[in-house]
């Protein structure tokens, strides 16, 4: 059983493509799995509950939480679930906060255009104070939405980038997540791409990320 955390302090980085696909490769795989939307916006509730009405097998349980109350009810929640993944929503909020102290690791997707990628040093040091907490936390960028055209190096200048910085709480992972419209075109329909099926790319990515967060 693990708790794994997908947030960060930007909007509009794919929180919710992550958390959701991820949701949906651990159920394929037999996993009871919760996913945890502690985003008032709701996009991943809003995805489980599209998924549900569509009857769209297996399915995957999706709650709300928000508040002071989250890391009892995250704790409680786990000892029910095999695998409890939780959407953070994109900004410095007290659920995000609160999610960092009690999960075991935590994945924030970033994108190589500059604006993002100076949001690193405000989430290493979260990822610090969190750690006061919860001793025993992983934290780990994942590159996402990034340019398919061969000819544009942002993915390596942000590597670069976090090299030179040299992050004391943070990791930066080898698979990257690139920008494609079948993410959106699944998410639509309650799927991920595993289960769309229309972009083998797409979905070779998305399990080259599943098996680093899970089996790596």
């Amino acid at each position: 059983m693990s708790i794994v955390l997908i947030g960060g302090e930007k909007g509009g980085t794919g929180k919710t493509t992550l958390a959701t696909n991820l949701a949906a490769i651990l159920a394929l795989d037999g996993k009871d799995v919760l996913l945890l939307d502690t985003d008032r916006q709701g996009t991943s509730s809003f995805w489980s509950a599209v998924r549900e009405e569509a009857e769209v097998e297996p399915r995957i349980a999706s709650v709300q939480k928000f508040g002071k109350g989250l890391p009892g009810q995250v704790q409680d929640l786990a000892t029910r679930y095999d695998e409890v993944i939780i959407d953070a929503g994109g900004r410095d909020s007290m659920e995000l906060r609160y999610a960092l102290g009690v999960c075991d690791a935590a994945y924030i997707p970033v994108q190589p255009f500059q604006f993002d990628i100076w949001t690193i040093r405000q989430m290493d040091e979260l990822v610090s104070m969190a750690k006061g907490f919860n001793s025993d936390l992983r934290a780990h960028i994942v590159l996402n939405r990034v340019s398919t055209n061969p000819a544009v190096r942002e993915d390596q200048e942000t590597r670069e980038f976090f090299n030179q910085e040299g992050f004391e709480n943070l990791s930066i992972l080898k698979p990257i997540l690139h920008e494609r419209i079948a993410y959106r075109k699944s998410a639509r329909d309650g799927l991920s791409v595993a289960e769309w099926k229309a972009d083998k790319k797409a979905t070779r990515e998305m399990n080259e990320l599943f098996e680093e967060i899970y089996r790596g």
